[in-house]
């Protein structure tokens, strides 16, 4: 049987001298959740913990496009989309796209992630060719204005390529890499570093009654095995975040569920992305029903991700997000200098 350990992280000022740092960032820990299916959790001192799995926990994470994993990093979502659930048609073309791009990089955007096709549940398949009109050019445009990392957010490995030479540095795929076999491969051989996100079935059907044995330890498991995969194709560790999926093929228990536990991913050994801004689930425990007024109810998730160790957040409110984080950062280590 499986045994899956969770830090249980904290973040207080008081660290005891024989707390292990997790991933070498922020938070640090003691005690552990051990997990098996079909078992009550215990709680366990951190060291019962595997020293292979001890070593993943807290290994500092190699830096991703030039940025610090030691320290919160700000994705700015860009979508070039006339559909997208929150902000469809706002940003289309090259000039639009670089306008805003410019504006969330001021605002403290430390990485921006250009999307093409909406991933909206039940979204339709966009044309390859499509696709790479859409972002391309303003990939292009991005990279040649402004000094900010860029990742693509495809499935299609004809659209990251397209990406890659306009001067994107990241793929992030909604799909886990489980689309389409050429992406890997690609993301080998131009030695990009990746983001793999768990999803159950593709947009267009994702929220057709998902179910799970277990959320936390399935997408786990997933995550896990992909992995892998992608290391046997020759893309290293080092180089690959996870993301477990938040809302792409889950109920608002399965999301709360992994939010809750979030910290069990950083067993991976892999910088944890955290992508839940403005989804539907904040709307309704929030009562915020129209996508551009969750901010408030983004930026309090996001700040839980934080309080759980996850490295990048993927972020449609910029701004707001960056002074909640200054603020959070300078009251919990009582520093300004810290934030």
């Amino acid at each position: 049987m499986t045994v899956y350990y969770r830090a249980i992280p904290q973040y207080d000022v008081a660290r005891p001298a024989n707390a292990h740092r997790l991933a070498d960032g922020w938070c640090w820990f003691t005690h552990v959740e051990r997990l098996t299916r079909g078992q009550p959790a215990e709680i366990v001192s951190a060291d019962v913990v595997p020293d292979d799995v001890l070593q993943r926990m807290v290994a500092p994470r190699t830096a991703v496009t030039g940025l610090s994993m030691a320290r919160p990093n700000l994705m700015g979502i860009l979508n070039v989309t006339p559909d997208s659930f929150s902000d469809g048609g706002v940003h289309e073309g090259a000039e639009a796209a670089l306008s805003h791009a410019r504006a969330m990089t001021e605002a403290g955007a430390d990485m921006i992630d250009v999307g093409g096709e909406s991933t909206r549940p039940g979204a339709a398949f966009v044309p390859i060719d499509e696709e790479i009109a859409r972002t391309a050019p303003a990939i292009a445009a991005i990279s040649a204005a402004l000094s900010v990392p860029i990742s693509i957010d495809t499935r299609k490995a004809e659209v990251a390529q397209a990406a890659v030479s306009a001067g994107a540095a990241l793929i992030n795929d909604v799909s886990g890499f489980t689309f389409d076999a050429a992406l890997a491969p690609l993301a080998a051989a131009q030695n990009a570093p990746v983001c793999v996100m768990h999803a159950q079935g593709d947009p267009a059907t994702m929220q057709q009654d998902p179910q799970y044995d277990d959320v936390l330890l399935d997408v786990y498991d997933f995550l896990e095995t992909q992995i892998e995969h992608l290391q046997s194709l020759g893309i290293p560790r080092a180089n690959i975040v996870v993301d477990p999926g938040i809302g792409f093929g889950k109920t608002q228990a399965h999301n709360l569920a992994l939010l809750a536990r979030l910290s069990l991913f950083h067993s991976l050994g892999c910088a944890i992305l955290l992508g839940a801004s403005r989804k539907r689930f904040i709307g309704t425990i929030g009562n915020a029903p129209l996508a551009d007024k969750r901010a408030p109810g983004s930026i309090a998730v996001a700040l839980a991700g934080i309080a759980q160790g996850a490295q990048i957040l993927r972020v449609h409110d910029v701004e707001e997000t960056r002074q909640a984080l200054k603020l959070w950062q300078a009251v919990t280590t009582g520093d300004a200098d810290d934030a």
